[in-house]
């Protein structure tokens, strides 16, 4: 099966403006994502789902010199950007989802995800989040092509901002698996959606550098360092409606 990446990114963040193409470590966030999911070495293909809005022309040029395809099309409707990708690709069987604010993906994730879908007929959506365990920003979902098209036809408001949130909310209707990692990390945060992630970002990388950093090794060392998951432990992850 053909499973092509398509990385979500865009300037105009709410609580953070332009956190995807902040410098870390000498490169964009954006890269650091393109280069977990290139690393993974189980993608078919790669592209970014940016909006159509003047000031994303950066994110256009940034994938531009990352050697990295870009798609266009509304800010809130991402879903529809989703499809324009998943239409120009005949061959495309599944989806996997990433977002631009998360740079410590975890290579060996991606591709656990990636062999496990491709082995379990029938399947429409598979996460690392049902129930969630990894740390928020590690996770991985994928999402059959056939399902993605039915919620492109039915979904409507923040499903279409959530991409997949259509697919996994209706368990009934499709064939759902959760792909669960013990003990549970969940509480612990390195997605970037305000200052006090970044910090905590910063802070990882500068004990890592400019490498994937292993799931196992990310928590073991953030459990050794309490002091910097504290950081931003008390940040709020907006519901689905407030998308």
């Amino acid at each position: 099966m053909r499973i092509v990446g398509i990385i979500q990114a865009r300037m105009g963040s709410s609580r953070l403006p332009g956190k995807v193409l902040r410098e870390l470590s000498g490169r964009s966030v954006l890269g650091w994502v393109v280069r977990a999911a290139r690393a993974a070495g189980s993608l078919d293909g790669l592209a970014v789902a940016t909006t159509a809005e003047p000031p994303d022309d950066a994110v256009a040029a940034e994938c531009a010199r990352l050697g990295v395809a870009c798609y266009r099309g509304p800010r809130d409707d991402v879903l529809t950007r989703f499809m324009r990708v998943v239409e120009d690709d005949a061959r495309c069987g599944a989806v996997m989802r990433f977002t631009a604010d998360c740079p410590l993906l975890d290579p060996d994730v991606i591709r656990e995800a990636a062999e496990v879908f491709r082995v379990v007929p029938g399947l429409d959506y598979l996460s690392t989040s049902l129930p969630p365990a990894l740390p928020r920003g590690t996770d991985v979902e994928i999402v059959g092509r056939e399902a993605l098209e039915e919620a492109d036809r039915k979904a409507r408001g923040y499903h279409r901002a959530h991409v997949t949130s259509y697919v996994y909310t209706h368990p009934g209707r499709f064939r759902v698996l959760g792909l669960t990692h013990h003990p549970s990390a969940a509480h612990l945060r390195v997605t970037l959606d305000t200052e006090p992630d970044w910090q905590v970002i910063q802070r990882i990388v500068a004990k890592f550098g400019d490498q994937p950093v292993s799931v196992a090794e990310l928590i073991d060392w953030l459990h050794l360092h309490p002091e910097v998951a504290e950081l931003n432990a008390h940040v709020r992850q907006k519901s689905l409606q407030e998308a």
